[in-house]
């Protein structure tokens, strides 16, 4: 039998309001919605050929620290972050990093962790 390898279909984050996570990370990203059930809605492909970002329905909050988040390059994490905070983001760290690359902690309106990251 040959192995198979599998590929990244989608990134999906659990949340509690479908429309509201969708529209945060739709319009932080510069995506559209390309396919809405009544527990799901999967944005464009992050990248050519990248995986969905996706939003799963669930009936629980988030309680603790995100295993895994996105690290969202950016040429300044200040100019990201004051878009990021007028779109109902809040920050979760102060910046950190050396001087030349520098990243920050923010948290989506449900509390989902994410990183500005200046690009390396």
């Amino acid at each position: 039998m040959t192995p198979v390898t599998p590929k990244v279909g989608a990134v999906a984050i659990d949340c509690a309001d479908l429309d509201a996570m969708a529209a945060f990370w739709g319009a932080l990203l510069g995506m559209k919605t390309t396919h809405r059930d009544v527990d799901w809605i999967d944005l464009e492909p992050l990248g050519d050929g990248g995986p969905k970002l996706a939003f799963q329905l669930v009936p629980e909050h988030k309680t603790t620290k995100n295993r895994v988040h996105l690290d969202l390059d950016v040429p300044d994490i200040r100019v990201a972050g004051e878009r990021a905070a007028a779109l109902g983001a809040t920050p979760a760290s102060e910046p950190m990093g050396d001087s030349a690359t520098p990243y920050q902690v923010w948290r989506d309106p449900e509390g989902n962790e994410f990183c500005f990251c200046t690009a390396r």
